[in-house]
Formats: C-alpha cells, sequence, structure tokens
C-alpha cells in the first residue's frame, strides 16, 4: 500500500512544502489549501486506475487514525488550571452552541432541499456540525490570540466531533435499515449515555496511567527517546479502542487521553506531544490531497446554487448566531464572540463522517449529501486558512508568557 501513488505524492509534497514553511507560517497559504488543491491537479493528469476509489477501505481507516491523533495531539496542549478557570466558554458552545447549529443546520436545508428525505437532511447537518481548529491552526498557536479564547477553540473543536457522532449513528442506523434502526429510545438513550461516560472515563483513565508510566520508566533508564515517542500513537489508539469496546465514545476517549496524560516533565511530555503532532500532520496532509483528488472531483458536478447557499450559510449564519447565543453573558465582546463564531472550521471530523455515510449508505442517490459537504469543507480549508492568520492579529498584543516550564 506505501507505493501506492498517493502516498509517495503525499510524501513529495510535504518535503517541497517544508522548504518554505517557516517562511510561509505568517502568510494566507497553509499546508491544507496546497494540498487540496494539488489533489484537484493531479486529478487531471493521474490514470485512472491510480485513483482510489472513495470507498477504498483505507481511506476510511486513515481519516479515522488521523482524528483520532489529532485530538490526543491538541489536547495534551490545554492548560488545564487555565483551562478551569474559563470552562464555561467551551461548555456553553458545546452544550448551547452546538445543539442550536445542529437544529439551525436541519431547519434552513429543509427548504433549500425540497424533496429530500428529513433523515438525510439531518445527517447532512449534523455531519457539519463539528470544527477543525487544524484549519486556522494560527489561531490556537498565536500568541496574539488570548489563551481563554485559544484554548475554548481548542476543547470546542476536540470534544464536539464526539458529541456529533451519536445523532449521526441514529440518523445512519436510520436510512440504512440496520438492526438499530427500529430500536426505541430507551436503546438510543442508553448507548448516548455510554458514549459521553465511558469516552472520558477509558480515555482519562488510558492517558493518565500510559504518560505516567512512560514517565516512570523514562526516569529509571528503563524506556529509551525513541519509545517516548512512540508512546503517542500506542495511547491514543488504545483509549479509542478501550472506549469503542464499552461503547463508549472513541474520539472523547482520545481527547481526554491527552488532557489527562500523565506525564509531568516537560522533556517527557514534549517527546510525547512532537512525535503525534509529526506523525498526525503528516496524516491530515495525506486526507487532504484525498480531499482534492477523489471527493471534490466527484462533489463537483452537484454544485447547484442552492448547494452554494447552504454551505455558506453552513460556515456563517448556521455556525455563528448560534455561537452568538451561547456566549450571552459572558462578558466577551463583540469583536470576539464574532472571532470565536467564524473560526469554526470544518475538516477532518466532517470528511470521516462523509467517508462513514458514503461506506453504509452508498453513493448512489446521495449525491447531494456528498456534494454539499464537500464544498462546505472546500471553502472552509480556503477562507479560514487565509483568515487565519490577519484576523489573528486583530488582537491587540501578544500575552506574556504565564508560566515557566517544568
Amino acid at each position: 500500500m506505501l507505493e501506492h501513488p498517493v502516498f509517495l505524492i503525499t510524501l513529495g509534497l510535504i518535503l517541497l512544502y517544508g522548504f518554505l514553511s517557516k517562511r510561509l507560517e505568517a502568510s494566507m497559504l497553509t499546508a491544507p489549501m496546497v494540498f487540496v488543491t494539488a489533489g484537484v491537479a493531479l486529478y487531471f493528469f493521474l490514470p485512472s486506475e491510480v485513483r482510489t476509489n472513495i470507498e477504498a477501505p483505507w481511506v476510511k481507516l486513515v481519516a479515522e487514525l488521523t482524528l483520532i491523533l489529532v485530538l490526543f495531539v491538541d489536547s495534551s496542549t490545554l492548560d488545564l488550571r487555565e483551562l478551569a478557570k474559563h470552562r464555561q466558554l467551551p461548555v456553553r458552545l458545546l452544550l448551547i452552541g452546538l445543539p442550536l447549529t445542529m437544529i439551525a443546520g436541519i431547519l434552513l436545508a429543509v427548504p433549500l432541499f425540497p424533496g429530500e428525505n428529513i433523515w438525510l437532511i439531518a445527517l447532512m447537518a449534523l455531519i457539519l456540525s463539528p470544527t477543525d481548529a487544524a484549519l486556522g491552526l494560527a489561531v490556537v498557536t498565536s500568541e496574539r490570540v488570548p489563551m481563554k479564547i485559544r484554548q475554548t477553540i481548542n476543547v470546542e473543536s476536540g470534544l464536539n466531533d464526539g458529541f456529533a457522532l451519536p445523532p449521526i449513528l441514529v440518523c445512519l442506523a436510520v436510512l440504512s435499515g440496520t438492526e438499530h434502526s427500529t430500536d426505541g429510545f430507551s436503546y438510543w438513550a442508553l448507548f448516548t449515555v455510554k458514549q459521553f461516560v465511558f469516552g472520558p472515563l477509558i480515555g482519562g483513565a488510558v492517558g493518565w496511567i500510559g504518560g505516567a508510566l512512560v514517565e516512570r520508566t523514562s526516569q529509571k533508564g528503563w524506556m529509551n527517546e525513541t519509545f517516548q515517542r512512540l508512546a503517542s500513537l500506542s495511547i491514543a489508539v488504545l483509549a479509542y479502542a478501550g472506549a469503542e469496546a464499552l461503547q463508549g465514545n472513541g474520539f472523547i476517549a482520545a481527547y481526554f487521553s491527552g488532557m489527562m496524560l500523565g506525564t509531568k516533565t516537560h522533556i517527557f511530555r514534549e517527546r510525547i506531544h512532537g512525535f503525534g503532532e509529526s506523525l498526525s500532520q503528516v496524516m491530515v496532509l495525506l486526507i487532504f490531497l484525498v480531499t482534492g483528488l477523489i471527493i471534490v472531483p466527484i462533489a463537483y458536478l452537484y454544485w447547484d446554487l442552492n448547494t452554494w447557499i447552504y454551505a455558506l450559510l453552513s460556515l456563517t449564519v448556521i455556525r455563528m448566531i448560534p455561537v452568538a447565543l451561547s456566549l450571552i453573558g459572558t462578558g466577551l465582546d463583540r469583536k470576539t464572540v464574532t472571532f470565536i463564531g467564524w473560526f469554526g472550521p470544518r475538516g477532518i471530523a466532517s470528511v470521516l463522517y462523509l467517508l462513514m455515510a458514503v461506506i453504509q449508505l452508498k453513493l448512489a442517490g446521495h449525491e447531494r449529501l456528498f456534494a454539499v459537504i464537500a464544498l462546505t469543507v472546500l471553502l472552509s480549508i480556503f477562507l479560514h486558512g487565509m483568515t487565519a492568520v490577519p484576523f489573528s492579529k486583530l488582537f491587540s498584543s501578544p500575552e506574556p508568557a504565564t508560566a515557566s516550564k517544568e
């Protein structure tokens, strides 16, 4: 599989982009923009037998593993003491803003896509509700953006993937007529409770125990640097698998495993985080290349006026108004509320859930669903990518360092 041209092209592009990566950090050109554009361009040059089928098993596997690693890496950078002080912001976004976004997405889609199955409309809106902080990386790394805002966007994007999954699975069960499609409220209520209880518990436990063992064995001289770095992949995937085995939410578990990572010594934590970040970046760029190479060429045939309208609404009204409503009473000024509302990019999670839907429902007959999600993600890659750096500069000045590294 590693000889597949898609993998080789991705690695070649990573090297070429890497030569200029430092110079491009302060520009409006991002790596996802380059890779999705390269994917679209390669579509016209690669022979048809080389273009991977969207239903190929490895595509979903890579997307799933990518999301697991991204969630682990993002959460491992959180300052838990700082997060505890400002916890009401992500809590409001997740418990008020996200449901309102889902509802608004469904309500605005109904008149735009008359005659479509309501469950299919709901599935589309739900798939487009999770956000992806990686597409606006400058926002969560810029010292100009206040720490509480960066961490709010990080936590929201890390957990809303998992929050959106249970209702997505309900829609898929109904549309595909699987064995659970006729199960009653009690089944799905219990399933949802398990998702949100076992996910955090198992993920937090795996992260804490795994990190503590890495630190303990490293301090004793038993574990070398290579395996300290490899622990990131092991901890993230074990947390995901452990939660899924008990019907917990694996993506929430992956996020909590990074958040509760039991490694306190900076050098060991940095090694775990550094390798996970590098590996996840490779896989993220592979997914964006695949998006341009496979998803966009299929979807663009179905981009009519209503598809464009809904995609733009999804990135603006459907996202920003619920965010504004959820943050009423927090004392944030209008600029900050607008900033948080705008930086709700759609990325890896939406692509993964789209692939899940295509594999379970098949593409034929669901082209409109496919096209709307693909266009929204594509627009997000460019619009959020281009605005991340300039919009981050709207905040007055870099924040001073608040804590020293251990």
